[in-house]
């Protein structure tokens, strides 16, 4: 008798425990997007999987691909969203055979294992993931107006108070993300999007690491890259600093700051000291020291004196030099064209 009723215990706790997803549990729709290592579709959920709370760390132990390491206390305790009935998402399908082409294995689990850490309004939610076959499919939260990117692109550049509060709401997520020790390192249009209400998110944490000390490797996109990334000097959380200044020109003129015709000009205007020629500089005092940093502002389109300023005060090459994310936040250009609801509505 005891025999039976411990197997009918084990039966029903069994019975009781969340099982993997699978690709049927979602009605798969239109493609939106494709990367290196595969592609992204918008999905829904078919019907309700959990109907209580369940921990990351119960979550891990239906997680046969990888084995994510339990570093971070949020990750060990932190209660995963669950998706529910006719949920909208995004799933981001990796195929195998790029892992195993490119190697990906161990930056796929570090951004996994990161994303899935991090709960913030301007961070894109990592919900879970499974295994499919030969594919590897992350369940990601649905942003319903695509890539910063495509905006840009669509308008040529964005209104002042637009980039205000693009920048401001991505100072605020990263200053979230340096304080769980996290640095992002690919902050680029298309790695930002945007949700019905207009908010940014950031996404893409593929080059992200998590770590209290300085890095060595390069990585990320040339155009956004600091200057001690290319001259492969150790780097920290100053890197994403420079990327808002970089971001800050973009979604005001339309283009990178220092976008060239090729990979070697383009190295060259953002660690070059010496002024090129009629193009205006940006000079930042260091102590007796003027550094000068290959930096124009066109004519046109218009852009004040006061988002100049902030350029300048964060594409500076020394990176103990720039402003701090707080004073980013504090800065008059922010306090005067910022939304600090976050959302953005097209102008």
């Amino acid at each position: 008798m005891r025999v039976e009723n411990r197997k009918n215990s084990d039966e029903q706790r069994h019975e009781s425990l969340p099982k993997p997803w699978t690709l049927g549990d979602f009605e798969i729709g239109k493609p939106l997007g494709r990367g290196k290592f595969g592609k992204v579709y918008l999905a829904r959920e078919i019907k309700v999987r959990r109907s209580h709370h369940i921990t990351i760390e119960r979550i891990l132990k239906f997680q046969f691909f990888i084995a994510l390491e339990r570093r971070n206390d949020e990750l060990k305790s932190g209660v995963l969203v669950l998706l529910q009935s006719k949920y909208v998402v995004a799933l981001k399908v990796i195929f195998q055979q790029k892992l195993d082409k490119y190697r990906h294995y161990n930056q796929l689990r570090r951004e996994m294992e990161i994303q899935s850490s991090l709960h913030h309004p301007n961070v894109l939610r990592l919900f879970g993931w499974f295994r499919d076959g030969d594919r590897m499919v992350l369940i990601l939260e649905y942003a319903h107006r695509g890539e910063l990117y495509k905006l840009l692109r669509k308008f040529g550049h964005l209104s002042e108070k637009q980039a205000a509060t693009y920048i401001l709401s991505l100072t605020q997520a990263l200053a979230y993300c340096h304080e769980k020790h996290v640095i992002h390192r690919d902050i680029k249009p298309e790695n930002l999007l945007l949700d019905f209400e207009g908010r940014l998110k950031i996404a893409d944490f593929g080059w992200s690491v998590q770590s209290r000390s300085k890095r060595t490797t390069m990585c990320g996109t040339l155009d956004y890259l600091a200057p001690e990334m290319i001259e492969k000097k150790a780097h920290d959380y100053a890197v994403d600093n420079w990327t808002l200044g970089v971001l800050c020109y973009e979604f005001l003129y339309g283009a990178p700051p220092f976008e060239a015709e090729n990979q070697r000009d383009t190295f060259k205007r953002i660690i070059d000291l010496v002024n090129l020629g009629l193009m205006l500089c940006c000079y930042v005092v260091v102590g007796y020291r003027i550094m000068k940093v290959d930096l124009s502002f066109p004519s046109a389109p218009q852009v004040s004196t006061e988002a100049k300023d902030l350029i300048c005060k964060l594409l500076v090459k020394d990176s103990s030099k720039r402003l701090s994310l707080q004073k980013i936040i504090e800065h008059p250009w922010i306090v005067m064209n910022a939304d600090p609801s976050g959302t953005c509505n097209d102008e």
